[in-house]
């Protein structure tokens, strides 16, 4: 049976990772999320899971343990939106992402003593049009400033101005647990 060790402080990623029925420990990495030269806007949270994962010495893992780092963003119009700095830059993304689609995408790795396995997963959200006492109500109700692009799938915004999404819905909670399932499954294999 495989341990993993996850590093985040996510809540979400945390009980999402924690439902797949792995023994589970929680490590502290800290890194710089500033990019230094260009990436593609798809590219950006698997750049930053690989740099999460280069910050941790994997020397130190036993064989039965998998280091799993992740990042998350939404993009935009081509346009990379992290969290939010303040209740006014939650609102602007809000603004900006009412009544169109955008991406989500969760870069993870996966780490062992002597293997890194790493990859994107993409969602397509559509949200409906927003009104300002929408924004307003959801940014005053609910923890906004530590959420990719303002908002939570799983908060009231989702339930009530999601209508649709193209792709795995826990992605967007910020962890695909699907496809980390199956990517667990090929590296305890190999």
């Amino acid at each position: 049976m495989i341990e993993l060790l996850l590093a985040s402080k996510s809540p979400r990623r945390r009980e999402l990772l924690s439902s797949l029925g792995y023994p589970l420990q929680f490590v502290d990495i800290e890194v710089d999320e500033t990019l230094s030269h260009p990436v593609p806007a798809s590219l950006v949270a698997e750049t930053l899971a690989q740099r999460k994962a280069s910050a941790f010495d994997v020397s130190t893992l036993k064989p039965h343990q998998v280091l799993v780092t992740a990042d998350t963003v939404v993009v935009h119009n081509d346009i990379v939106l992290g969290k939010p700095q303040d209740i006014d830059h939650a609102k602007e993304m809000l603004r900006s992402l009412s009544n169109d689609k955008h991406h989500v995408y969760t870069g993870v790795c996966l780490s062992t003593a002597i293997r890194q396995h790493h990859f994107t997963e993409a969602t397509t959200v559509w949200f409906d049009p927003l009104t300002e006492e929408e924004i307003d109500y959801y940014v005053t109700h609910r923890t906004v400033l530590d959420k990719a692009g303002a908002y939570g799938i799983q908060d009231w915004i989702g339930m009530v101005s999601i209508p649709r999404i193209e792709g795995c819905y826990y992605n967007v909670m910020g962890l695909p647990v699907a496809r980390i399932w199956k990517e667990l499954k090929t590296l305890i294999e190999d």
